[in-house]
């Protein structure tokens, strides 16, 4: 019978050491594959296959190295120092791209179009008063009500008849489609539907040629001052409806079907069951998808960018940012554009948290 052996516990020390050494081994190597991504000319695809296994390698490698560094220390420092080491590269890159060029922009609000000239408060001024500014505002708050009420209440009528149909999967799967179009493919198809060439050329329109086969004459649709910016929202409603059928429809599902059998025996009506006990079960998700659809609708460019390009009454406030920066080469009347659509958002943002936070959305 052989006899059992020792085991020596290795010395905390001497595993910090090679730890250390293996994460500055790992240093190296995400190092030398950003050099090699930048001096490499030759195949694109050696250059394609290489980012992919190095990127995904090196991060894992990266992550193991230091959660073994971390498990080295005792539970206290434990219990702070291992969610740093996984959410700090996140916050890293967040503080990178996101914060440093919100406080960049920031700053070049206050200068000059050349950025060299302090000028106080004189972008700010001219982004509340210039008559295209107010025309944007104006614009924009069109999108935001119509836009996102179309939406939500669109998708919370299909996500309720759709869910008694017995073809509920293909009718969703349609409405659901359009969410694989970018916002300028759509404006593209878009572009096509409501196309005009102009009297005595052949349209190829989808619109006009519905309106002439009515008997009625074609028409220039987004050139329509009053009427274009609907047509615009339209193409929005057409693509977000498919993300709040989704999410609504999620939630009517989680309602219990006894709730709303017990309903009905007592008398209940089908709106006063819509009303009364699924609009309030749902209110969370409604809440939720009515915020992300208003921020959509608060930073939408794309769209109007592809259309109309903001002429003819339609442009919007992130359009008149990206006229002012490259067309116009005015980086603090852009600067400030940017920082107010900022501030329109943050309080959106904050409301939905809040919402997440008190009626526990994630759970």
């Amino acid at each position: 019978m052989s006899s059992p052996q020792l085991v020596i516990p290795e010395n905390p020390v001497w595993k910090a050491v090679k730890l250390i050494v293996l994460l500055a081994v790992t240093v190296v190597i995400l190092g030398g594959g950003f050099v090699f991504l930048k001096e490499y000319k030759d195949s694109k695809i050696i250059l394609t296959v290489f980012a992919v296994f190095w990127g995904v390698g090196s991060t894992g490698l990266l992550y193991t190295v230091l959660n073994a560094l971390g498990e080295t220390f005792s539970r206290k420092v434990r219990a702070w120092l291992l969610p740093l080491i996984f959410a700090g590269p996140a916050l890293v890159l967040l503080f990178w791209f996101l914060v440093l060029p919100t406080l960049r922009t920031f700053g070049l609000s206050f200068l000059d179009e050349t950025s060299t000239r302090f000028v106080g408060l004189e972008n700010y001024l001219y982004a509340f008063t210039n008559p295209t500014m107010l025309e944007s505002f104006g614009n924009n708050l069109l999108w935001l009500v119509f836009g996102t009420s179309g939406t939500v209440i669109l998708g919370l009528i299909i996500a309720v008849l759709a869910d008694r149909s017995r073809w509920e999967s293909a009718f969703k799967a349609l409405v659901f489609m359009p969410m694989a179009i970018s916002f300028v493919g759509a404006g593209v198809i878009w572009k096509f539907i409501y196309a005009y060439k102009g009297e005595g050329v052949a349209d190829i329109g989808l619109l006009n040629a519905i309106v002439v086969a009515f008997g009625g004459q074609p028409q220039a649709w987004l050139q329509l001052a009053g009427w274009n910016n609907f047509l615009l929202i339209i193409i929005m409603v057409w693509l977000q409806t498919g993300y709040a059928m989704v999410i609504l429809s999620a939630a009517i599902k989680g309602i219990p079907s006894e709730q709303i059998e017990a309903s009905r025996v007592d008398g209940a009506t089908e709106f006063q069951i819509f009303f009364r006990i699924i609009i309030p079960s749902i209110m969370g998700s409604l809440i939720t998808v009515t915020t992300t659809v208003l921020i959509f609708s608060l930073k939408l460019f794309d769209i109007v960018r592809v259309m109309t390009g903001g002429n003819f009454g339609t442009n919007v406030v992130a359009n008149q940012f990206y006229i002012e920066q490259f067309t116009f080469g005015s980086t603090g009347h852009a600067s400030a554009i940017a920082i107010v659509l900022l501030i329109a958002i943050v309080p959106v943002l904050i409301y939905n948290l809040r919402q997440f936070a008190e009626r526990k959305a994630f759970k």
